[in-house]
């Protein structure tokens, strides 16, 4: 097979024609070794030899944005704080400016409602497994556009199945890394199975998380039960939330099997993009009366506001 060997000049000149899907989204990014943010999403590339890409190495956090303020911005900064301090991995700045850099990237992104990605890895250095390969660290962060939910989401409710994926190990659990094989997996089942997601469940039969979210239930006795954040990430709306939920009921974290699953009167899930939202079937049967409860209808407005309350403006609209 004769395959062409490319100058520099003829390699970026095709590499900028490529195509690629989702970047009609992404409105502005930035790169640490850059410098800088840049609007032009061609350029939004990432070096092979970056632990990131080929090992993993790496924590991230996704963040929204909501009439021009990022939600819960210094929950999700101290989260990150957490995970890389798990993986002795400090970013190639003080975490201040990482925090003001976001802020910016936002801005320069323009739009009001949408999503912020920020990444940061083990950096360059080569191909191997050590990180010592890497001398500085890498950062990344992406903004891109959206659109509001609509209401009948809310309304409708979704759908879940068990996963056959098991729950990540502890140790694992409560790093939000880059790492998220486990989690593509989850929502590609998801797919097939022709739900809105899958729940994983730990080695003892215990519900831990969905692909992207935490998952809650409401039991025959009104209480709110949340998985023990043991082999599930602990995130920042479901935390919110408990707060919110424990000024109108009884909230507790437990072990929960299948089967109090399976007869709970509400099954909650909640995250960045869905907030809360409830499952109104589960495994093919409806959950409750087969329409969100009276927890989902009365505990996501109040969510709702309390992150629209807190937020961080980063532009005026």
């Amino acid at each position: 097979m004769d395959i062409p060997v490319l100058s520099s000049e003829e390699w970026q000149e095709k590499l900028m024609r490529l195509p690629r899907r989702g970047v009609g989204n992404v409105t502005a990014f930035f790169e640490h070794r850059m410098g800088g943010i840049c609007r032009d999403p061609r350029h939004l590339l990432v070096p092979l030899d970056d632990h990131m890409v080929h090992r993993g190495d790496a924590v991230f956090e996704s963040l929204a944005f909501r009439n021009g303020a990022i939600v819960q911005l210094d929950a999700h900064m101290e989260r990150m704080m957490h995970s890389a301090e798990r993986l002795s991995l400090a970013p190639p700045c003080p975490w201040e400016e990482l925090r003001e850099t976001a802020l910016a990237v936002a801005k320069a992104g323009g739009e009001p409602y949408g999503g912020l990605k920020i990444l940061l890895g083990r950096g360059c250095g080569g191909l191997g497994v050590d990180p010592g390969e890497c001398p500085v660290s890498s950062l990344y962060m992406v903004a891109t556009k959206g659109t509001p939910l609509p209401g009948s989401f809310w309304e409708k409710g979704i759908s879940a199945a068990r996963s056959s994926v098991p729950a990540k190990q502890p140790w694992i659990a409560q790093i939000k890394s880059t790492n998220y094989l486990a989690n593509a997996m989850m929502a590609r089942e998801a797919g097939s199975l022709g739900v809105s997601m899958t729940f994983s469940f730990d080695e003892q039969g215990f519900l831990a998380e969905a692909a992207v979210a935490n998952v809650g239930m409401v039991d025959g006795r009104g209480r709110l039960l949340i998985p023990e954040f043991r082999c599930a990430l602990p995130g920042t709306t479901a935390i919110l939330a408990e707060e919110i939920a424990s000024s109108f009921m009884p909230v507790m974290h437990a072990d929960i099997t299948e089967g109090q699953l399976k007869t709970a009167s509400e099954i909650l899930v909640f995250g960045t993009t869905p907030e809360c939202v409830a499952v109104t079937r589960y495994g093919g049967s409806p959950v409750g009366g087969g329409v969100p409860g009276p927890v989902a209808k009365k505990l996501r407005p109040m969510l709702h506001e309390a992150l629209l309350k807190t937020a961080t403006p980063f532009m005026r609209v």
